[in-house]
Order: C-alpha cells, then structure tokens, then sequence
C-alpha cells in the first residue's frame, strides 16, 4: 500500500467514524485558532499603529519635561530628581529660534476629563481640552473632515472658537451640522469652526474626544507658571536628523538654562523610538500568543493521541487481516500516522480559516480598517497539523504495527 492509498485509507477512516473524528478535528481547530487569530490580530493592529507613524513623519521628535516623578539621577538607588515644567515662555522661545526648516507645534493639555454639552446633550465626561498653535494640526496628522483650522487673528487674541472631534460630533449633533453652533466646555461657550476625520481606536482616538482651542484661550484656564507646555516637531525638506536633534538639544538647554555637566531637564522622543517600543510590546505579544496556542495544541495532540489508541484497539482485527495478507509493519505504522494528518489537516484548515476571521474582527473592534491574511501564520499553522499529527499518531502506530497477525485475529 503506497502513500496515496494510504490518504484515501485514511480518509475512509474519518468518514466511517466521523462523529469521533470531527470531535478530535475540532480540538485541533480550536488550538490553531487561538494561535492564527491571536497573532492575525496584532498583526493587523501593528500595521495599523505603524500606519499611524507614518502619517506623523519619520522626521518628528517631541520635547517635554520629564513625568510628574521626575527622573533617577546619579545612578541605580539614587534619589529621583524633579524638574521644573516646560512653560509657555520656554516653548515660544524654542518655536522662535529654533533654525531647522521645521513646524513647530506648541500644546497644553488644559483637563482629560470634561464633559462638552449642546442644549440639552452632553458628552461623558471624558473629554480632553487641549489648547494648540497653527501648526497642530499639520504635525499631529489630523485632517479636517468640516471647517477650517484657526486663523491667525483667532490664535493671537485667544478667541472663544474651537474644533471639535468627530465623536464629540456624533454625540451632540448627531445628522446636524456643528459649524458655528456653540457647545459649552468648563462652563464657557465656544463656537465650532471644524470637525476632525475620525482616528478610531488603533491611533487612540486622537482627537476623537478632543476638544481644541487656541493656545492663547487655554492660557487663561491654566496655571501658567505650573502648566506643563508639550513641544513636537516635524522637520520639513529631509534634514540631517542627527544634526536636528543636536540643534533642538542645545537650544533646549540654552532655553532651560541647564548647567554644563547636568542632565537635561527635558526628553527628546523621536516618533521612531516610539514605533519600535510599539515593536518591542507586540513582540512580548506575540510570544504570549505563541505560548497560549501551544498549550492549546498540547492539549488538542493528547486528545488526538487517546482517540488513535482507541482506534488501534477498534480495529485490532482488521489489522491482523492486513498483516495476515502481507503488510509490513512500516505499511501499517504509515497508515496510522496518515490517518493522525489527515485529521489534524482537516482541524488545521478550520482552525486557520476561524483564526483569520476572528483575529480580523478582534482588530476592526480595536480601530483596524483591513482584512488581512497573514500566510506566514497560515504555513506556519499548516506546518504545526502535519507536526501534531505526527507526533501525537507516532505511538499509536508503533503499537498498531507491533501487534502479533494471530493474537490480533482472535481479538474480539
């Protein structure tokens, strides 16, 4: 019996004893879905995070003073050291001197956790108010989906005016056009010039739940010396990166009057070391994945196993018959473990068609926009059904093909 014969062997088995090899293929389906979708859905997600860097700009890097704990200074088990925020003063004198053919954008976050109304609606009180300059916006990658950015008599004189974000949008005004409505944000009323594009969950709703209004007008609702001002910058023509940051560094320091030999008291972030933490994270992800569809497929490969033991006891005459008219014991282990395959494949092949489909609607949930299908995981999946199947069958055939043809065809 050559190796074809051996698949339709094999088949043949499955469809006589379907019930109990659907059941044994499900396992193996649910233990390659695990893994397929886990893994589909962050692949999805990354690209679509990654996206997101993109339109942000390879050239950009960030300047802010460091968290509210301040940052470790001398070393390993030394005191943290706090510093100073970086304020508006800092950061228009950064904007103003700054040489780089650059746009620099200038923010403060005024509250994370406001409520906007509109006559008698209202959002949850999870909206951000953010106070921003012209270039916002352009920096940020965020387009307008209605209206008009600030202009510059709005920004100077910190007019009442305000965008608004695409879900703040749908809450209050539903159908309604917002543009020149007022909606009322810590108890004063702005008036909407524009809508932002909605962003979704993948790019953190930036913006989504974001009300903006000139950074002027922010000024008045913050503590100006205590406020926290963020810098970003996105440098225009393809400059020397390195040189950029080196210019942004010293002038920072000159600004914050950072004593020579002291640690600056501000971070620099670059959009790409940001992307790679995002790496890092999904790597760490992945392996977690990785780990949870192994022990799945362990599982799903016991299970197998037990099933092709009983299936060697079932059929402990039949096979008696067979090396009574010849089949060697290679013949006979062959049959058993391609009869392991074709069981896994079947399971194998389900599972990854329902690890696709999950994985892909887990990342439309979590603001991915395509359907993606990962072949690499795909192989991979394929190549780990032909792996159970063999090892979880390996036993049960080397049992099969040591029974005794005489004692096998007394068996009842």
């Amino acid at each position: 019996m050559n190796l074809q014969e051996n698949v339709r062997e094999g088949w043949r088995s499955v469809k006589a004893n379907w019930l109990r090899s659907v059941l044994t293929a499900l396992i193996v389906a649910i233990g390659i879905s695990a893994l397929v979708g886990i893994l589909t859905a962050i692949d999805n997600i990354q690209g679509s995070v990654n996206d997101s860097f993109a339109e942000l700009g390879a050239n950009a890097f960030d300047i802010e003073a460091p968290s509210a704990r301040g940052r470790r200074f001398g070393g390993p088990g030394r005191n943290f050291k706090s510093y100073p925020p970086l304020r508006y003063r800092e950061a228009q004198s950064f904007k103003q001197n700054y040489r780089q053919a650059a746009q620099v954008s200038v923010s403060v976050v005024v509250s994370g956790s406001i409520e906007a109304k509109y006559g008698a609606k209202k959002t949850n009180p999870n909206i951000e108010l953010i106070g921003v300059n012209e270039f916002y916006l352009p920096v940020m990658g965020l387009d307008l989906q209605q209206g008009r950015n600030f202009s510059t008599p709005e920004l100077n004189l910190g007019t009442p005016v305000a965008l608004i974000g695409n879900e703040i949008a749908e809450k209050l005004f539903g159908n309604e056009s917002p543009l020149d409505k007022g909606v009322i944000v810590r108890s004063k009323k702005y008036r909407v010039i524009g809508v932002l594009a909605e962003k979704g969950q993948s790019q953190g709703n930036l913006g989504d739940r974001s009300v903006f209004v000139p950074l002027e007008n922010a000024r008045l609702m913050v503590d100006d010396e205590n406020a926290s001002y963020a810098l970003k910058v996105s440098l225009l023509n393809n400059p020397n990166f390195e040189l950029a940051i080196g210019e942004a560094t010293s002038l920072m320091r000159r600004i914050r009057r950072d004593a020579l030999g002291m640690d600056n008291s501000f971070v620099i972030n670059r959009s790409e070391t940001l992307a790679d933490r995002l790496g890092s994270i999904t790597g760490y992800l992945r392996i977690g994945g990785g780990v949870v569809g192994f022990i799945t497929l362990l599982g799903a490969s016991i299970g197998l196993m037990n099933i092709m033991l009983v299936s060697v006891t079932e059929r402990t005459r039949e096979i008696g018959v067979r090396k009574a008219l010849g089949a060697t014991p290679f013949r006979i282990r062959q049959q058993f473990l391609v009869e392991a395959v074709v069981i896994c494949l079947l399971g194998g092949v389900l599972g990854i068609l329902m690890g696709i489909m999950i994985g892909n609607v887990v990342a439309s949930f979590l603001g991915a926009e395509e359907f993606i299908i990962p072949w690499a995981w795909v192989l991979t999946g394929l190549v780990l059904c032909i792996g159970v199947g063999i090892t979880s069958g390996y036993y049960p055939a080397y049992k099969a093909s040591k029974l005794d043809p005489i004692e096998s065809l007394r068996f009842e």
